[in-house]
């Protein structure tokens, strides 16, 4: 037997609380991989549009042109899957088309027509220059017949010429300003709550009495003398 001093205790070999483990040292984990995972390329994964840009896809509603460049290179591109018998009859599809919007704009539909020519203000202010004669209709033709006698190296003309450019420039404006205040009064009268009057359509009504009938867009529908 044993003998151990009063308050003190001698733990046996098996007795007492266990032992304290030590702690192990941290080790840095990387991210665990997992099997069902392919294993990494080194670089992110380009997103899906990113993809379907590469490979030319496009799997939303394909949306129109927006320039007349952009409609041109889907167009060849277009081309290029086409046989030749395929790309004449587009072509000439295409003509077909063209021709009949041409048409129509000249025909005054505001489908296919400038901004500038839309609306009934607007056409019944052609029709009101159509119908009547003034000296600002000659304003073009007696243009350019004083150009070509600028032309021609006598001094004495190209003097006579100048004058007469001068005379018809002064002539000219003051028609142009008695042709933009009768549309802009006549279109008062016709359409009293509309709000295209003033400078804009004086303007209009002008540049449209100074180009030669036969080259006014859209085409004339009425002839001089006619009542609108």
């Amino acid at each position: 037997m044993k003998l151990r001093a009063f308050g003190s205790r001698r733990e046996e070999p098996g007795e007492g609380p266990a032992d304290e483990a030590e702690p192990a040292p941290d080790v840095e984990q990387g991210p665990v991989d997992d099997p069902r995972r392919p294993a990494g390329k080194g670089r992110p994964t380009p997103k899906r549009r990113d993809q379907e840009r590469a490979r030319g896809m496009h799997t939303g509603p394909v949306t129109a042109p927006v320039t007349r460049k952009e409609a041109r290179q889907r167009r060849k591109t277009a081309e290029a899957s086409m046989s030749k018998d395929e790309r004449r009859a587009a072509r000439a599809k295409d003509r077909e088309a063209r021709e009949e919007r041409r048409q129509l704009m000249m025909e005054g539909d505001d489908r296919y027509v400038l901004s500038r020519d839309r609306g009934e203000v607007r056409r019944f202010a052609r029709d009101w220059v159509d119908t009547h004669r003034r000296f600002i209709n000659w304003f073009m033709p007696l243009a350019l017949a004083v150009i070509v006698f600028q032309l021609i190296p006598d001094p004495e003309l190209m003097a006579i010429s100048q004058t007469l450019f001068l005379v018809l420039v002064v002539v000219v404006i003051i028609d142009g300003v008695l042709v933009g205040r009768k549309v802009n009064k006549v279109v008062r009268e016709r359409f009293p709550g509309t709000d295209d009057t003033g400078f804009g359509m004086g303007f209009y009504a002008v540049m449209r009495a100074t180009q030669p009938r036969m080259l006014r867009t859209p085409r004339p529908r009425v002839r001089p003398g006619d009542t609108i």
